[in-house]
């Protein structure tokens, strides 16, 4: 039986949420080797997100089963009230499982979503919001320009193509120093970048004197919560290498998929050294580098020391787990 009433019901409000939901999705299973770095990066994204976003947000993260030092921090994030919606998963569910969570359960009707190694700059989310809400039937937009796949951005070019209205510009419209900026910190070689650079282009898209360029990335985007509903659940039996299905599904529901033609945001990868605009108020962030630091950064020596970190990395949490 019973005691007493149960003082919730004489709480005569409820907070509501905010329209917009970021949901930063984070897994640092331990703090050496490749993450020796990771808590620092995901410190960054966090305060970067939160500063001169432009738009008022509630901030969502998702733990994908990382190590406890990580676990404490976001908890701690949470109690000073840095974080709205903090969820901790005991196992990695991969980025697929992640998602089937956080995009369903994120309670914004507009949800920004992040990998933990990406830094913003001031307006990101209110440029992103405004292309989202200017161009009709967008679907995705990356608040950075970068050539992606053109295959997944075919619906965009036709629409662009094809609408009255809608002025289309080809050829190599991003600068070069942030096609190379952005290039690098996914670890290719100002050669493999060159290469990239010299056959490929652009596509840009100008609507009512606003102009966008084709394409976005599973990595960082933002998108309305009942367009990204149409294609989950994902299904996906490892924890990477198949998050491309969200490029692929929204570009084949004929949605656009888009971005800024200024960068407004930045992948760090794993390590803090030499991503520039760490401070949007000041110089790029260099830490210093000894001779040792130098070879092993040299990119025959890092392919192949990633290479066999790599093997060591699948061979001790890649294996099917013990009956």
């Amino acid at each position: 039986m019973r005691v007493g009433q149960n003082p919730a019901k004489y709480v005569k409000t409820v907070a509501r949420p905010e329209r917009i939901t970021v949901a930063v999705l984070n897994y640092i299973p331990f703090l050496s080797g490749f993450y020796t770095e990771a808590l620092d990066v995901l410190k960054v994204c966090l305060d970067s997100a939160r500063r001169e976003a432009g738009l008022p947000f509630d901030l969502l993260v998702f733990d994908n089963g990382s190590c406890e030092e990580v676990k404490n921090y976001l908890v701690n994030e949470q109690d000073e009230g840095r974080i709205q919606y903090l969820l901790l998963s005991e196992k990695n569910l991969g980025k697929g499982g992640a998602w089937n969570i956080m995009l369903t359960g994120a309670p914004g009707e507009i949800i920004a979503y992040a990998d933990s190694d990406c830094l913003f700059y001031p307006g990101w989310l209110a440029e992103s919001v405004k292309l989202l809400e200017s161009f009709p039937k967008a679907g995705m937009v990356t608040a950075r320009p970068f050539r992606t796949n053109p295959d997944f951005y075919t619906s965009t070019s036709v629409w662009g193509s094809s609408t009255s209205g809608v002025t289309v510009e080809r050829g190599q419209t991003i600068p070069w120093e942030t096609f190379l900026e952005f290039d690098r910190s996914i670890g290719q070689t100002d050669e493999e970048i060159r290469k990239h650079y010299e056959s490929s282009e652009d596509i840009v898209l100008t609507y009512k004197n606003i102009r966008a360029l084709a394409g976005a990335s599973h990595w960082q985007f933002t998108a309305r919560k009942d367009v990204l509903a149409q294609f989950l659940p994902f299904d996906m039996d490892r924890p990477m290498g198949q998050v491309k299905q969200l490029d692929q599904r929204v570009n084949e529901a004929g949605y656009l998929r888009l971005m800024p033609d200024k960068p407004y945001v930045m992948n760090m990868s794993n390590t803090l050294r030499n991503v520039p605009g760490i401070d949007p108020n000041g110089s790029d962030v260099a830490a210093p580098q000894n001779e040792g630091r130098r070879l092993i950064d040299l990119p025959p020596v890092r392919k192949i020391l990633l290479s066999i970190y790599d093997a060591i990395f699948r061979w001790y949490y890649d294996r099917p787990a013990a009956k």
